[in-house]
């Protein structure tokens, strides 16, 4: 065996062996304290760059739900409209049919019209009132658009809502509606009972809208999920088998430290020769 003193070979070789093992439990300890297995470009490159990808889709994704969420309070909002505008139609199809009857005097009637006016006036209060921030709901045509996706493809991230008709008195033909006399309490029958029916087609347009956002909701909730699990498989550490490395880690340490110790007092060795 030959002794040498300059350069203790072993000492060497075991100070590198303690560097590298030193190296890899901190490693071990930097993703058991953050929870990730990749906290550096150089842990996993191609990893870094998926993950981060996943990650930019699931906060997009989670802005477009808040989105279909906003939607439908704003749906819910023109749905409550309109179904008091429907409440009022209702009301004047009874002072129209009461109207329209030879048991109801003319001075009677006065009273249905003015009644009817103040109702068709009480429409267009509600039509205009019926807003979400500055956005008229329900005194014109309602074109929106909703994002509901984290690009920009047309049919696959965006919905588009729109109604066929406002539901001011005008729109609805009740703004001249005249039951001063049974002919034109007569003809205004068949103006309610229009009115009515476009109502509810813009009823129906909504509720349709409102059941598509759902599903555009759930599907948004599905989509958010399985990403994250992605990501999570990607980025995230398994806190099980690190610790099993860490643990290894910290034996080979100690060992290491030990045996570095001892290739250290090797060279003493040599003092026995020169006794």
């Amino acid at each position: 065996m030959a002794l040498r003193i300059n350069t203790n070979i072993a000492a060497l070789n075991a100070h590198r062996l303690l560097t590298q093992t030193d190296n890899r439990m901190g490693t071990s300890i930097e993703r058991l304290s953050s929870g990730l297995r990749i906290n550096k470009a150089k842990d996993d490159v191609a990893g870094l760059s998926i993950a981060n990808n996943l990650r930019m889709e699931v906060r997009g994704l989670q802005v477009a739900q808040l989105n279909v969420s906003q939607g439908n309070a704003l749906l819910q909002m023109a749905e409550g409209g309109a179904n008091q505008i429907e409440s009022i139609i209702e009301r004047m199809k009874e002072l129209a049919t009461s109207a329209a009857s030879s048991n109801v005097d003319d001075a009677g009637r006065k009273g249905l019209q003015a009644e009817a006016l103040n109702l068709s006036a009480e429409i267009d209060r509600i039509a205009k009132d019926t807003k979400y921030g500055s956005t008229n709901l329900l005194s014109g045509n309602l074109s929106m658009t909703f994002q509901i996706g984290s690009s920009n493809i047309a049919g696959e991230d965006q919905i588009s809502i729109s109604t066929s008709s406002g539901l001011l008195s005008t729109n609805l033909g009740l703004n001249a509606i005249d039951l001063t006399s049974m002919t034109t309490a007569s003809t205004a029958l068949g103006s309610i009972n229009a009115s009515l029916t476009s109502v509810n087609l813009v009823l129906g347009e909504i509720g349709a809208a409102q059941s598509r956002l759902e599903y555009a909701s759930a599907n948004l909730a599905v989509s958010i999920e399985n990403i994250s699990a992605s990501q999570s498989a990607i980025r995230d550490v398994d806190m099980a088998a690190e610790m099993v490395t860490f643990t290894k880690n910290q034996i080979l340490l100690q060992a290491g430290t030990a045996m570095l110790a001892q290739a250290n007092m090797m060279p003493q060795n040599i003092l026995s020769l020169l006794k």
